[in-house]
């Protein structure tokens, strides 16, 4: 059986991240299964953890009234999801819901932070990380923005 160390390290929101810090890391972790259709973080309730998916697929969704969920992102194996434990108020802004069966890693929220806090350039090694993955996600929000409005576009002149 692999050590949470070693299961951080093989993640790829961890590589190439130095041995010490995930093994400074690896006690705010715990291995989780999460059943298809069960939410692992609701809209609004309380982010204390974030998550590394190392098997199967999760929806991140939002309510929209009189339409229900709509689906944001679907993330997949080697993904991560959960900022929201970094920034106060600590509230989940989206839900996210196991699609199938997902196997994922849940770090504690509190710990991390905790952890952050003594060790400031480790902090800045995994902030330097989120910054990356928060940055890509708006770039896809965008992009899919950009399709929905893009195909509801009013004629240009001189077409019918």
């Amino acid at each position: 059986m692999k050590s949470m160390s070693q299961l951080l390290h093989e993640h790829p929101f961890f590589s190439e991240m130095e041995a010490e810090h995930l093994d400074f890391i690896a006690n705010c972790g715990e291995n989780h299964i999460y059943n298809a259709g069960e939410y692992i973080a609701r809209e609004n309730a309380p982010a204390d953890h974030f998550f590394l998916i190392r098997d199967g697929q999760v929806a991140v969704e939002c309510y929209v009234p009189n339409h229900g969920a709509l689906c944001l992102q679907t993330l997949h194996s080697g993904d991560i999801f959960g900022w929201s434990w970094l920034f106060p108020p600590y509230l989940w802004t989206f839900d996210a819901k196991a699609m199938d069966e997902v196997h994922a890693i849940r770090l504690d929220g509190k710990c991390l932070r905790e952890k952050c806090e003594s060790d400031p350039q480790m902090g800045y090694q995994l902030m330097k990380r989120f910054a990356r993955i928060i940055s890509d996600r708006v770039k896809a929000t965008r992009v899919q923005l950009m399709d929905v409005y893009g195909q509801q576009r009013p004629p240009l002149e001189g077409e019918k």
